[in-house]
């Protein structure tokens, strides 16, 4: 992976205070969309306005740190993200491809044809790529951005991944109650996104990776049968597909290096 440019500012230049200041306000900004929206409300409408706000609040954000906007967040718009973008995006959905198959060879997945013509599997993308995307860079803004930019000297180090990991499951404030598997199911996708901003420097590698594991998702369901016959089992191919995106991140990461 290409490291991409960014504007950095010493530890020191932003005040502790400040940085909890915006951290509670992103926090609060990512988890109202759900948690008033869908939870409180049962509105879709609310839930969708209330996450594209979102993004003028992550910018203001930004700006109180003393960037241009999202480029606090390690979202400049440098030479390369775009294929930065389009090869994570890429990866994690042959990810996904994969576990489909591995779940389904082993008996975890039973997955059939729709029978969807060509015209409904189209549509279903071109409606699957921004649904996916905007969530995806919301929560990777809280968890890996913000978290770089607040600890520098963390993200010279692979603590960094663990640390943007478990960050990553507290986020999932509506999750905790789901089991110990969940949670470490959201811990293997952490490892992945956030290796993806490590090695990077780079959110927009984070942003493909997220943004291409949630749309294979979403679109495998709409597009074709694909019925968890062994839920207990299900996160399990979900975690050896991410460590597979772990592992392919760092190899590439360190290949360029040589």
């Amino acid at each position: 992976m290409n490291a991409a440019k960014t504007v950095t500012v010493p530890p020191a230049a932003i005040p502790p205070l400040r940085l909890a200041l915006v951290f509670a306000v992103l926090f609060i900004a990512y988890q109202l969309p759900e948690g008033l929206g869908l939870r409180l409300l049962h509105s879709a409408p609310v839930n969708a306005a209330l996450m594209l706000a979102f993004f003028p609040v992550a910018w203001l954000c930004g700006r109180a740190l003393g960037f241009r906007g999202f480029d606090a967040w390690y979202m400049g718009l440098r030479p390369g993200w775009v294929g930065l973008l389009a090869a994570t995006f890429a990866l994690a959905c042959a990810a996904k491809a994969v576990a489909l198959g591995l779940g389904s060879g082993l008996g975890i997945y039973r997955v059939a044809s729709s029978g969807l013509g060509a015209e409904q599997v189209l549509m279903a993308a071109l409606m699957m790529l921004p649904y996916t995307f905007i969530p995806s860079v919301a929560e990777d803004i809280v968890t890996r951005g913000f978290l770089l930019r607040a600890f520098p000297r963390l993200g010279q180090r692979w603590l960094f991944v663990l640390a943007s990991s478990a960050l990553y499951v507290a986020n999932h404030i509506y999750r905790y109650a789901d089991g110990p598997l969940e949670l470490a199911r959201l811990f293997a996708f952490g490892l992945a996104y956030g290796a993806g901003i490590y090695y990077s420097r780079s959110l927009w590698a984070a942003i493909g990776l997220h943004w291409g594991w949630n749309f294979a998702g979403q679109f495998s369901d709409s597009v074709i049968s694909n019925d968890l016959i062994a839920p207990t089992q299900g996160p399990l191919v979900s975690i050896a597909a991410h460590l597979l995106m772990l592992g392919v991140v760092v190899l590439v990461a360190r290949a360029r290096r040589a």
